[in-house]
C-alpha cells in the first residue's frame, strides 16, 4: 500500500463515508450513489481512489459492479488483506468522529437509514423471486427429506470444532453459508448464476463483512489458488455437472492437505423428469461412483450417510484431502484457475 495513495484516499469526507459503508456491507456502485445522494460517475471516481489505495475492491457480476472493503477479503483464499489493520484503525477513528462531530454523526445516521432501505429492497426482490419459483421448489422438496433434517445431520457430521476457511460451491440462496458462518473463520459463497448471487447477498447482508464473501465463479474453474480452504462444500450442486470429476478436481486443488470436502446430493434414482424440469444432468450417485470420484480427485472417502424420508434419498459424502505426494504424484497437472 503506497502511503501517499492512502493519505489521499482518507483526505475526503465522502470517501470516509464510503469506507464506513463498505465496512458494513458489500454494495453496488448504484447503491452507494443512492446512499450518498451523488451521481454514479462521481461515486465511481471516489471508489477508484479507495481501490488504488488498497482500501476497497471491485467485483463485476454481469453488468453490475459490487464493492467491498478489503479488510476481510480472502486474497488468494487464506491471507487477510494488508489493509486490514488500517481499516480496523479507521473504523475506530470514524466511530470516535461520529460521537464527537455532530455534522459527521448526522451524515452517518442518514447513511444508515438509506442502507436499511437497500437491505429491505434486496429482501423484497428475493421474496419476489421465491414467490415466482415456489411451486417448482416445493415439488422437488416434496420428493426428499426435509431441509432442516439434512442441515442438522450435516452440522453433526462436520462436528463442533471450528471449520476454518470454508468454500460453499454453488451457494444458490446462500443458506449453507448462512448456516456455517458462525462456525467458520471465513465463508466464501460462490455461484455462477447472477440471480442466485443476488439472493445470497440478500440473505447474507446482515452478517459481518469480514466473515463472509460472495464470489462470482464457475465450479469447473475456481478463482482461487491451491490449498486455500479448510473445507469445501457442494450442497445439491454436483448433479448439475456434465462431468463431476472436473468440479471435484477443482475442489481438491483449493483444499489444503488434511482439509475436508462435504457433498450433499441424491442417491441414484430414476426420476427422469428432473432433467427437464430442474436441469439435473445426473440422476444422483451410487456410493461406489462417489467413492471413485473422490479418490480420483485426491480425497479419502468416509462412510456415507443416508437420509431417507421421501422418494429421493439424500446422501452426505465426506472426504479428507490427501497429500499431493500420495494421490497425484506422476499425474499430469491440469490447468489451474486464475488466482
Amino acid at each position: 500500500m503506497v502511503i501517499d495513495a492512502l493519505f489521499k484516499a482518507l483526505a475526503d469526507p465522502t470517501r470516509l463515508r464510503i469506507a464506513r459503508l463498505l465496512s458494513t456491507m458489500e454494495l453496488a456502485v448504484g447503491e452507494l450513489a443512492q446512499v450518498l445522494g451523488q451521481s454514479q460517475p462521481r461515486v465511481s471516481r471516489h471508489v477508484g481512489i479507495l481501490c488504488d489505495a488498497g482500501l476497497a475492491e471491485r467485483r463485476r457480476e454481469g453488468s453490475w459492479v459490487f464493492l467491498r472493503s478489503t479488510g476481510g477479503r480472502t486474497g488468494e483464499g487464506t491471507e487477510p488483506s494488508s489493509a486490514a489493520p488500517v481499516l480496523a484503525a479507521l473504523d475506530r477513528l470514524l466511530a470516535t468522529a461520529e460521537r464527537e462531530n455532530a455534522e459527521f454523526a448526522a451524515a452517518c445516521e442518514g447513511d444508515r437509514r438509506k442502507l436499511a432501505s437497500i437491505r429491505s429492497a434486496r429482501a423484497v426482490a428475493a421474496e419476489d423471486y421465491f414467490a415466482r419459483h415456489a411451486s417448482e421448489w416445493d415439488d422437488l422438496r416434496a420428493l426428499h427429506s426435509p431441509d432442516a433434517m439434512v442441515e442438522r445431520r450435516l452440522l453433526d457430521i462436520l462436528g463442533d470444532e471450528p471449520l476454518g476457511r470454508m468454500l460453499d460451491i454453488g451457494t444458490g440462496t446462500g443458506r449453507m453459508a448462512e448456516l456455517f458462518a458462525e462456525r467458520a473463520d471465513h465463508v466464501v459463497a460462490l455461484d455462477r448464476n447472477l440471480e442466485m448471487l443476488r439472493l445470497a447477498r440478500a440473505k447474507l447482508q446482515d452478517l459481518p463483512t469480514n466473515r463472509t464473501e460472495i464470489v462470482h465463479g464457475d465450479f469447473a474453474d475456481l478463482p482461487f489458488g491451491a490449498g486455500r480452504f479448510d473445507i469445501v462444500l457442494l450442497h445439491q450442486v454436483l448433479h448439475y455437472a456434465q462431468d463431476p470429476a472436473v468440479p471435484l478436481a477443482e475442489a481438491a486443488r483449493v483444499t489444503r492437505p488434511g482439509g475436508r470436502i462435504a457433498i450433499v446430493d441424491f442417491a441414484d434414482h430414476d426420476r427422469e423428469e428432473l432433467r427437464e424440469r430442474h436441469q439435473h444432468v445426473r440422476l444422483g450417485f451410487t456410493d461406489d461412483q462417489m467413492r471413485n470420484l473422490l479418490e480420483r480427485a485426491g480425497f479419502s472417502a468416509c462412510d456415507p450417510v443416508a437420509l431417507e424420508g421421501g422418494e429421493l434419498v439424500v446422501k452426505i459424502w465426506v472426504g479428507a484431502r490427501q497429500s499431493l505426494s500420495t494421490t497425484e504424484a506422476g499425474r499430469p497437472e491440469r490447468r489451474k484457475a486464475n488466482s
